[in-house]
């Protein structure tokens, strides 16, 4: 009786988690930004998925910088590679980079910006005064003095170093959500039947802020995009030459801006970049005004 038991309760938490995730993307795709947000960043994570099949991409320099055609949908590079397999190939790296700095930077945010708005008192003012310094001080200058002292060989460390002055935001707004959640009456009742601490987090707290966590996760990845490629672009990163920001860095090093025959290979990378984040956008204003009552209602 007893293993029956289990194993109902087994099969309707499973019942529920699959209802939740059809219900999510229901809700994703009666919204038209976060539908079309979704598709174009979905069509991108398949691509990332297809990079792995992508084999050594041969030399042809003799076949550099070709036209369009049937065998090279996208044309070819400086050194006469397929731009479209080049593409599909750096997508890996570029989308990898963007989620584990989400990842990173949700992390650290989200447990400090917790701890701050829990704890108050001393704690409080310390974590405060040290994310008003992060705050204050911009970013984009100091992560080039990271990528300087650091060597960026791999997506995990360049993830690393983006996510160091990226949480300060998030965490702010954490602590004002939790400082502005411990007054609500069902946290008020909470306190009075002597539920645990922990209990109250993560079943009452966390919950309440998952939304607005995943907003922010969304244009986390965006920034992470916009930092990586910048930082590529001035070469402090040494990845494969098919990262898209390390494409474009080759473009501007090798000086084939003037290059009347290298236009697709110099819009290739820019218009991946640009379709990429626009999703992302699309992605983060769909699921706001999905989980915003306000933004919903208007």
């Amino acid at each position: 009786m007893d293993m029956r038991t289990h194993r109902l309760r087994q099969r309707s938490t499973l019942r529920k988690i699959f209802d939740g995730i059809t219900k999510t993307f229901q809700d994703l795709y009666q919204n038209r930004k976060s539908a079309f947000g979704f598709s174009i960043v979905l069509f991108f994570v398949i691509m990332a998925i297809a990079a792995m099949f992508v084999p050594d991409l041969p030399i042809d320099v003799l076949n550099k910088f070709a036209a369009p055609t049937t065998k090279h949908l996208l044309g070819t590079d400086h050194l006469g590679r397929d731009l479209l397999l080049m593409l599909i190939a750096g997508s890996r790296d570029v989308l990898s980079i963007a989620f584990l700095t989400g990842v990173f930077t949700v992390t650290i945010g989200t447990v400090l910006g917790l701890v701050s708005g829990i704890a108050g008192g001393m704690l409080d003012r310390i974590l405060q005064f040290i994310t008003n310094l992060f705050l204050t001080v911009p970013s984009f200058p100091i992560l080039l003095i990271l990528s300087t002292m650091i060597v960026i060989k791999d997506v995990l460390t360049f993830a690393i170093v983006l996510s160091v002055w990226s949480w300060a935001g998030l965490s702010r707004m954490v602590r004002a959500q939790i400082i502005s959640l411990k007054e609500r009456d069902f946290i008020q009742i909470c306190n009075v039947m002597g539920m645990k601490r922990r209990r109250i987090i993560f079943r009452e707290l966390l919950p309440n802020s998952a939304s607005y966590i995943a907003v922010n996760f969304i244009t986390i990845m965006r920034g992470a995009i916009t930092g990586s490629v910048g930082i590529m672009m001035l070469g402090l990163a040494a990845l494969d030459t098919t990262n898209w920001g390390t494409m474009l860095y080759l473009i501007f090093q090798n000086g084939f801006l003037v290059n009347p025959k290298a236009i697709y290979y110099i819009l290739s990378p820019i218009i991946c970049i640009f379709v990429f984040q626009l999703g992302i956008v699309l992605l983060a204003s769909g699921v706001d005004e999905i989980v915003n009552p306000r933004l919903r209602k208007n």
